[in-house]
């Protein structure tokens, strides 16, 4: 059962915010997003908040200034994702600018798997260019307390930027920069691995400056040079847009607006074809990070990472055309996926799929790197918590698991439990609220399906499974223009502070088919005439419904008008 649900919103705050010269509408959504003071809807880069209470940050910004000092050669370790290739760009594009000699290894996901393992650590100590002084993971490495040892072992130093929640055991590396770490007091504890990775060079740049090291002959390195990569990274990873992030990630798309961003940022625009004069989140999240994932989920994020840290526009064009054929490929890996996913569940009896609170699947011929991607098309269309297995490697003796949740079930803490209650179960896992991922042996998958579909009934009720839409409520007459959709698209929304889903009754004129997946609409609103389209959508509405819509501007031979996007109706 869906319901829609319109978010509600503080008159008092709604009119402060107006008060202080906000649009009456974007007033109202900001105030049903918890915006009490005007303030908190400024996004200028002195509203960041300071790196002095990120735990960890002032060790690591003197290990860095001192590497530099002796002139310590650095080897960044990255993540195969989105956030792992743009911190990555981020850690090797700043300490470049501070004079470091740095150079990056990202672990084949399919080789390797995830984080600083013992395996990387060799890897790392035996390159052509030798043994590294000091090893930095972005966005991975709160949990590799093995392969920290292991670099220990070799005498080569560990500084750790992650996100990521930690285990009951810290690594012990020379520094560890995490919000998330026991001790930490940082109020923003949403960042990104980017994010972290950025708040690293500014500790850095002012542990530098307190040195001296800056004069006529050495200026300040400019780090809001960097700010496209971390709003790229921070909306791809989908973590919580809070007001920390929103300025991140508004400075950066204010960058790539005025056409101030890396050449890979503006390749990938180009591959996407989507217009960065105008860029947005959305454009961020869908059009951009799905290609640089691509990388990681089908071949080696080297590719994604070198796009971003190439200064040759050519390299960068090529790079990215590499990354779109990768996405279509990827797109019709999960495609195929998806499909065998449903068929799979079409054979379950209908009543005892309703009765279920979780889903796990597997399937031998399915592809590690876009299980992620089908649990969460899975957890969309069912609202479960899902997750998707696929063979770890050629033997099958083992697989990975990639999970996707709903609110009010914390993923993570739920293969915590399960590990707890089936010890020897899980070999390892990790993640976070919404999204987490672990290795079983391909044995033991009912066993786990068993003791995970356990924790859903005890944490989940009926309430938590009904699907809610929400939306910001009717939207006036007057407000479906072009000029208010841009008004929309030009502020900050993400996870955590989502775009306006508006919600009201329309007379159905027409409907039809696009491509025999896409429902076509010609909607009617008192004299007002609208296009509509319902993406991924087949079953015709009646003639009067309540629709859940977004607002877009579709733009024809110059003329620009509003479209309805429709997330949900009801009759």
């Amino acid at each position: 059962m869906t319901r829609i649900v319109t978010r509600p919103a503080s008159p008092a705050d709604a009119e402060a915010l107006v008060r202080h010269g906000l649009h009456p509408v974007l007033a109202r959504l900001y105030a049903s997003r918890g915006v009490c003071q005007p303030d908190e809807i400024e996004t200028a880069l002195a509203r960041l908040v300071p790196p002095a209470g990120l735990k960890g940050c002032d060790a690591a910004a003197a290990l860095l200034a001192d590497a530099l000092e002796q002139d310590h050669s650095m080897l960044v370790v990255a993540d195969y994702d989105c956030d792992g290739a743009t911190a990555c760009a981020v850690a090797v594009r700043g300490l470049r600018m501070f004079g470091a000699k740095v150079d990056y290894l990202v672990p084949n996901r399919f080789e390797y798997g995830y984080g600083l393992t013992p395996e990387i650590v060799e890897l790392a100590a035996s390159r052509p260019l030798g043994k590294p002084d000091l090893l930095i993971t972005v966005d991975n490495g709160i949990a590799s307390v093995e392969g920290v040892e292991a670099a220990n072992a070799l005498g080569i130093d560990v500084l750790v930027t992650d996100h990521h929640l930690p285990g009951d055991t810290l690594p012990v590396a020379r520094a560890i920069v995490n919000p998330n770490q026991p001790g930490c007091t940082f109020p923003s504890k949403c960042l990104a691995g980017v994010g972290v990775m950025f708040y690293v060079l500014l500790a850095l740049r002012a542990e530098l400056r307190a040195r001296g090291a800056f004069g006529d002959a050495r200026p300040e390195p400019r780090l809001d040079g960097l700010l496209d990569l971390v709003a790229l990274g921070t909306v791809a990873d989908v973590v919580k847009l809070d007001g920390n992030n929103r300025v991140l990630v508004a400075q950066g798309l204010q960058r790539i607006r005025n056409g101030r961003m890396q050449p890979g940022i503006a390749a990938l625009f180009r591959a996407a074809a989507r217009d960065a004069r105008v860029a947005s989140a959305f454009d961020l999240g869908f059009g951009l990070g799905p290609r640089l994932n691509a990388a990681g989920r089908l071949s080696d994020m080297s590719l994604g990472i070198e796009c971003l840290t190439t200064d040759d526009v050519g390299r960068a064009w090529a790079l990215a055309q590499q990354l779109d054929t990768m996405n279509r490929e990827r797109r019709e890996i999960e495609a195929g996926m998806q499909q065998q996913a449903l068929a799979d569940l079409s054979s379950i009896d209908a009543t005892d799929l309703t009765s279920r609170t979780t889903i796990t699947l597997f399937n031998a011929a399915w592809h590690q790197g876009v299980i992620g991607i089908v649990a969460g098309r899975l957890k969309e269309k069912f609202n479960r918590p899902s997750f998707t297995f696929a063979p770890a490697d050629d033997s099958g003796e083992t697989v990975k698991g990639s999970g996707r949740s709903i609110p009010g079930f914390h993923l993570r803490d739920a293969l915590d439990l399960v590990s707890k209650r089936e010890p020897g179960l899980i070999h390892r896992f990790g993640g976070h609220a919404m999204a987490a991922g672990l290795t079983i042996s391909a044995a033991d998958v009912p066993r786990f399906t068993a003791a995970f579909e356990a924790v859903g009934r005890e944490w989940l009720t009926e309430d938590t499974l009904a699907r809610i839409v929400e939306t910001d409520g009717d939207l006036e007459d007057a407000y479906f223009t072009p000029q208010f959709v841009q008004l929309i698209d030009a502020a900050v929304w993400g996870q955590g502070f989502p775009a306006p889903v508006f919600s009201g009754e329309f007379d159905v004129m027409s409907q039809a088919l696009v491509k025999d997946k896409h429902l076509k609409l010609q909607l009617m609103r008192g004299r007002q005439r609208f296009n509509a389209i319902w993406f991924n959508h087949t079953d015709t509405l009646p003639a009067r419904a309540v629709l859940a819509y977004r607002l877009t501007s579709d733009t024809w031979n110059g003329v620009s008008r509003v479209q309805l996007i429709v997330e949900h109706a009801a009759p």
